[in-house]
């Protein structure tokens, strides 16, 4: 899930930040430039772990600042195909599941990927919101029903991670621009709400 990784970028120092030791001046530079924000094929920048090589210190005609060649390690979240991670719910909606990390929120469990069967069930008073139900046992007379509620620990699988392209135009209604999206899926034993399985292992310790 989260990896280092070593990256060379050539960067301006501002001059507001050369009382600082160099090595400070450029780590903090650096976390302005990537933290947060998303490498295509990399992913999510979380942390310079550290400065390998500094070269360079030029200062060009007309320039107040130096500029400087940086090898330096970045920590990146990027998870793996197939990987099982625990998230908590945001949004669920008629499409399925939004999840959250705290640090990254998209996260999406499309109704294809939900436990099988499952139902939408929508609340009172919370529009175009609800929550999701599954089955168990589909239309036989011992069916139980398991919910999906907002706030719920989730172990999802990873299905797929996407770097979409950013959109030229963006109308005033649509939702803002995610650089990377996870799909995930919840359709196999052991995943969904964690209750789920802690309530699945007393039952079985009863019996």
């Amino acid at each position: 899930m989260f990896y280092l990784s070593l990256i060379e970028h050539t960067l301006r120092l501002p001059p507001h930040l050369l009382h600082l030791p160099l090595d400070e001046a450029l780590k903090t530079e650096l976390k302005t430039l990537f933290i947060d924000n998303v490498i295509v094929n990399l992913g999510l920048c979380i942390s310079v772990y550290d400065i390998r090589s500094i070269k360079g210190g030029f200062v060009f005609p007309g320039d107040g600042a130096s500029t400087y060649t940086v090898e330096f390690r970045l920590i990146v979240f990027r998870p793996f195909i197939g990987e099982i991670i625990v998230a908590k719910v945001k949004e669920s909606d008629a499409n399925g599941l939004r999840l959250s990390l705290g640090f990254f929120d998209d996260i999406y469990v499309p109704v294809d990927q939900l436990p099988i069967p499952s139902h939408f069930q929508v609340l009172p008073n919370m529009r175009n919101r609800g929550r999701w139900i599954w089955n168990y046992g589909g239309e036989q007379s011992d069916e139980q029903e398991f919910l999906i509620e907002e706030s719920n620990l989730i172990k999802f699988q990873v299905q797929n991670v996407m770097y979409p392209s950013s959109p030229l135009e963006q109308t005033e209604n649509s939702k803002p621009f995610a650089p990377m999206v996870i799909t995930g899926s919840l359709n196999n034993d052991g995943l969904g709400p964690v209750s789920w399985w802690e309530e699945a292992d007393i039952i079985e310790d009863k019996s």
